[in-house]
């Protein structure tokens, strides 16, 4: 069967307002350019449902789905929605759509769980908000929709789920919400020293919880060594029923709310890599602000599920979506790149593997009784 996209319109035009770092257009422009590049087969595309307030209370209390679902209506909130669940402040802002949307990511990612319950793959660019936590509003989420996720792949009756996060942040809403569960290996790959300052590399969560803090300029042959000696052999230890990746570009070169260095090569990588350990396989969105290293990321990790390359020069109808994008980013290192507009794949970022992430990739080894690396295909940035 091939991979399934799902996405809405409700991305369309939706914002968190002008000054919010989710001002810009991601989801819409992933949409759009798999649709440019004929990436859209018959019956791969599915227009994400919106999660029933119902549904939401799987994970989230019924006061909390009660204040956001006021707060979009009102398109203000009271003292009680501010100082307990977190509504309308500077990161989780009062907007239109506050309900709706993420809602709409949550009804997206649990379909995907139905849909991969025989096996399959299933790409969420709309999902991943993983900071939300169950009666308050965090890290520019509002629901938690990986974990509503997770929870549906168990209703599923799976006894083994792996949840795999490359965001530049760390999954603390995860981790709270499902870290001491038994039947789940949470791994977090985030940048150290770095909002919410959670998943220290001591931290189990109480369970299997895996959390590697990286250091700052964190390259792509980092990431192959993280990849290969710590997440793939952790999976194959636990022998995952289903892998659900967070695949949030924060850890870009060009984003600008992290210090990270990674080409979308990397994503890219981890991605199919994960992508044949088990036959269910869900990929979500989550952090990226950046409106063209987001929307080319993302849109490459489709192409990839579906043995598209990269390589090539882009057709002109995605480059025109590409180059109409704005951003309001001054000074030299947002500069608008010419690969931006031109093409999916970034140039590779190799670089030494440092000491200090040797050591902590050797730590958690060591704490989990690995024996030896698992070693894949080469990298499609070689491809």
């Amino acid at each position: 069967m091939k991979p399934v996209f799902i996405g809405s319109e409700i991305y369309r035009g939706s914002s968190y307002g002008a000054a919010h770092p989710l001002h810009i257009p991601r989801v819409s422009t992933v949409m759009d350019m798999v649709r440019a590049l004929g990436w859209l087969g018959p019956g791969q595309y599915r227009t994400s449902p919106r999660a029933k307030p119902v549904a939401l209370t799987g994970f989230h209390t019924p006061d909390y789905i009660a204040a956001l679902e006021r707060a979009e209506a009102a398109q203000a909130v009271d003292e009680v929605a501010f100082k307990r669940h977190a509504l309308g402040t500077t990161a989780n802002p009062v907007f239109p759509e506050m309900f709706r949307r993420p809602a709409t990511g949550a009804g997206g990612v649990m379909l995907a769980a139905q849909l991969v319950a025989e096996g399959g793959v299933v790409h969420v660019p709309g999902g991943g908000t993983h900071h939300a936590m169950a009666d308050r509003a965090n890290g520019f989420c509002y629901l938690n929709d990986p974990v509503l996720c997770l929870l549906a792949l168990r209703r599923l009756g799976l006894s083994r789920i792996a949840y795999v996060d490359i965001d530049a942040h760390h999954a603390d809403g995860v981790e709270a919400a499902l870290g001491a569960d038994d039947d789940m290996l949470l791994i977090s790959v985030h940048e150290e020293n770095r909002w919410p300052y959670t998943g220290k590399l001591t931290d189990t969560g109480g369970g299997r919880s895996t959390n590697l803090p990286v250091p700052r300029g964190f390259n792509d042959t980092e990431m192959g060594h993280v990849l290969h000696r710590l997440i793939l052999p952790l999976l194959a230890q636990f022998d995952p029923q289903a892998v659900v990746l967070q695949c949030g570009s924060d850890a870009i070169l060009e984003d600008p709310l992290s210090r990270l260095a990674l080409s979308n090569n990397a994503h890219a990588e981890v991605a199919l890599a994960l992508r044949d350990l088990s036959q269910r396989f869900v990929v979500l969105g989550g952090g990226g602000y950046n409106p063209w290293s987001v929307a080319r990321c993302w849109t490459r990790v489709w192409g990839a599920l579906n043995g598209h390359g990269a390589g090539a020069e882009l057709p002109a109808p995605a480059q025109d979506i590409l180059a109409a994008l704005t951003w309001n980013r001054r000074g030299p290192a947002w500069q608008v790149q010419p690969h931006w507009a031109s093409t999916l794949n970034d140039p590779p970022r190799p670089g030494p593997v440092r000491p200090e992430l040797a050591d902590r990739v050797a730590y958690l080894r060591k704490r989990a009784g690995l024996a030896r690396a698992v070693h894949l295909a080469p990298s499609i940035a070689r491809a």
